[in-house]
């Protein structure tokens, strides 16, 4: 369906971001006097859209199976089953988009890509905080 309504030339979107804004997946926010306020996602292609967030829907029902079973999961005790369909919508689009773009297939990161990416970005916060102290840091896991 998204080849059917978008081509499989990519080279018409230059960044996925545009693709995701003619999608109708892209959140609009709002401006006025410097100050920014989100927004719905925007119109878009009305076919793909409903295709994307269907999508989403069916992905939700994985329970933890996946990377974006786990982002909806995630999404959905913070902002609502609503915005999280629309942001795994996106998620998939901007997949689809770099598979299409670049001839590769799809990698699935694992459910739990997020808490290991969060954990060693926080490992090497600390670490780089305590050699600004002038400590010196080994790490040894633990077994």
């Amino acid at each position: 369906m998204i080849i059917a309504e978008t081509g499989a030339d990519m080279s018409r979107f230059p960044p996925a971001a545009h693709l995701a804004a003619w999608a109708g997946v892209a959140p609009a926010i709002y401006e006025s006097a410097g100050k920014r306020s989100p927004a719905g996602a925007r119109h878009g292609n009305k076919w793909l859209n409903h295709m994307l967030v269907e999508a989403a829907g069916s992905v939700a029902r994985m329970k933890g199976a996946n990377y974006l079973s786990a982002q909806h999961a995630r999404l959905t005790a913070r902002r609502g089953m609503g915005r999280a369909q629309v942001a795994v919508a996106h998620s998939i689009l901007v997949s689809a988009y770099y598979m299409l773009k670049n001839d590769e297939p799809y990698q699935e990161l694992g459910a739990d890509w997020l808490a290991r990416r969060n954990d060693e970005a926080h490992t090497r916060r600390l670490v780089a905080q305590l050699e600004r102290l002038g400590h010196t840091v080994v790490l040894d896991p633990v077994a």
